[in-house]
């Protein structure tokens, strides 16, 4: 198998140590994450960024933190001013879903707890660091389009699924 025939895996750009959280830090680069680099199987993309949004810019929740419920127009990202930003997560998830698309990932490790990221918890939108059982409005659209989301909490199951049994025979 080449490098080009890797399977590719989509990984938030503030994971590979870009500086693009809402804070204008970034979040870390675990191992795992630079070997895949290395390998040249990572896709990264910043959902926020990708969507219009600046670096840094204000905090923004999910009220309920129910990123499929925004997805499906029923509820909105709202910064810590109240100002309604579902349109750049949107926009943001739309991006990735085009990379998912165009590189075949199945794959994807995001952001633990983003609006636009987060795959188990999401903060609940009132801003005072409650978590609540959802997902970010990205990891909703990509485990619809049947990708396997995980966060930086969870890198061995995604090397698992990575590694899993190849699609040729």
């Amino acid at each position: 198998m080449t490098r080009s025939d890797l399977p590719k895996v989509l990984v938030s750009a503030c994971l590979l140590g870009q500086p693009v959280r809402y804070d204008g830090r970034a979040s870390g680069h675990p191992d795992v994450l630079r070997q895949w680099q290395a390998e040249g199987r990572v896709v990264p993309l910043c959902p926020e960024v990708a969507g219009g949004l600046p670096t840094p810019r204000p905090p923004a929740e999910i009220p309920g933190g129910q990123g499929a419920q925004v997805l499906d127009g029923g509820g909105q990202v709202l910064t810590v001013t109240g100002e309604d930003v579902s349109a750049a997560f949107l926009a943001g998830a739309q991006q990735a879903l085009a990379l998912v698309r165009q590189h075949g990932i199945r794959v994807a490790v995001l952001k633990a707890g983003s609006p636009s990221c987060g795959n188990r918890l999401t903060y609940d939108g009132t801003f005072s660091g409650v978590k609540v059982p959802g997902e970010g409005v990205t990891a909703a659209l990509l485990r619809r389009e049947g990708v396997q989301v995980f966060s930086e909490l969870e890198l061995e199951q995604a090397r698992q699924a990575l590694a899993g049994p190849p699609a040729w025979p």
